[in-house]
């Protein structure tokens, strides 16, 4: 286990919250309660038919959890009432809002949404885009966020860059080809999840093909001007580009490709072009590198809802409840 994961760990035992994990009948997500529920991590919920979830639970202690089936839940008349209200404007009926609130999904973000919870974790067998729906439609965006976006926090083994071996990727799980715009809003929003995740000062690289104008095309100019749109907006960043992965990690390439960069060869905050290089860029790195790789953990959202990756295993799930404790005590203090 890394040093950031233990870290957080004891963030999230010092202030325990509750976490709803959706998927409460996928036997990960059962097993990933278990060791949570054993270490003291935080108060869990899982949502689903309890007689399928005592029977794939047999042999685990789960005992402390919290098992609730929506359809007989005493709060599903009120969760549905509060979510029809809530998109009427939209062409909801109270029929389709009942129907909608047996979704383990929808019923997990209202219950984060009326303070039921303090956020939730599916994906194990969900895609993105199902677990992030709800999420949108019923929290929407925190204050002064422009965009959702997604980020795997990455621990390398015996990795003598970025913060001990502690990165952020990003965008790496949701938007798919961002413009210049949203790729600053995409590093902004990443700073702050890594100073409040990691507790270290941020260093931002603008990931490209090329380094300060080393090639010439419309994808490099997109991180140039992505780039001057991020220092314009938070001009106290650390942040630079446009920067090739090895200038933005490695200091004597950084030295040498970009001199006189405070960003390059330091970088622990990598901003990807687009989601097919970032998402291709923490599966090498999780599968060569053998590290550890957590989320896509989501950003931007008025309170925690997190994804999994849908090879996840349950003690990636156990990282990311962790993860979602921190988000939710970091946002209460906002």
């Amino acid at each position: 286990m890394s040093t950031f994961l233990e870290r957080t760990k004891e963030r999230a035992k010092a202030d325990k919250q509750t976490i709803v994990l959706a998927e409460g009948e996928e036997i990960r997500s059962i097993e990933a309660a278990a060791m949570i529920l054993k270490e003291g991590i935080a108060n869990i919920i899982l949502l689903g038919n309890k007689d399928v979830i005592a029977e794939k639970a047999k042999g685990l202690d789960i005992s402390a959890a919290t098992i609730i089936d929506p359809e007989t839940d005493s709060h599903f008349d009120e969760l549905a009432d509060k979510f029809c209200e809530m998109r009427k404007a939209k062409g909801m009926t109270p029929e389709k809002a009942r129907e909608t609130m047996k979704n383990t999904l929808y019923y997990g973000v209202m219950m984060v949404k009326e303070n039921m919870a303090d956020g939730m974790v599916a994906g194990a067998v969900n895609a993105t885009g199902n677990v992030l729906r709800p999420a949108l439609q019923i929290l929407k965006t925190a204050p002064n966020t422009k965009l959702v976006s997604a980020f795997f926090l990455m621990c390398v083994p015996n990795c003598e860059y970025g913060h001990n071996g502690t990165f952020i990727f990003a965008d790496s799980g949701l938007n798919e080809d961002p413009d210049a715009d949203a790729v600053s809003e995409i590093a902004i929003s990443s700073a702050a999840s890594f100073r409040s995740l990691a507790e270290a000062d941020p260093t931002i690289a603008m990931l490209s093909y090329s380094t300060y104008g080393s090639a010439k095309s419309h994808l490099v100019d997109k991180m140039q001007e992505a780039t001057r749109l991020a220092k314009e907006k938070r001009p106290d960043l650390a942040l630079d580009g446009e920067l090739q992965l090895d200038a933005a990690i490695v200091p004597s390439v950084g030295q040498s490709k970009a001199p006189g960069s405070t960003v390059a060869g330091k970088a622990n905050v990598l901003v990807f072009p687009d989601l097919n290089s970032g998402n291709i860029g923490y599966k090498l790195v999780q599968r060569l590198a053998k590290a550890e790789a957590y989320g896509p953990i989501t950003q931007g959202i008025a309170k925690p809802v997190n994804d999994l990756s849908r090879g996840c295993s349950s003690e990636d799930i156990v990282g990311v409840v962790a993860i979602t404790c921190v988000q939710a005590i970091e946002s209460k203090k906002a």
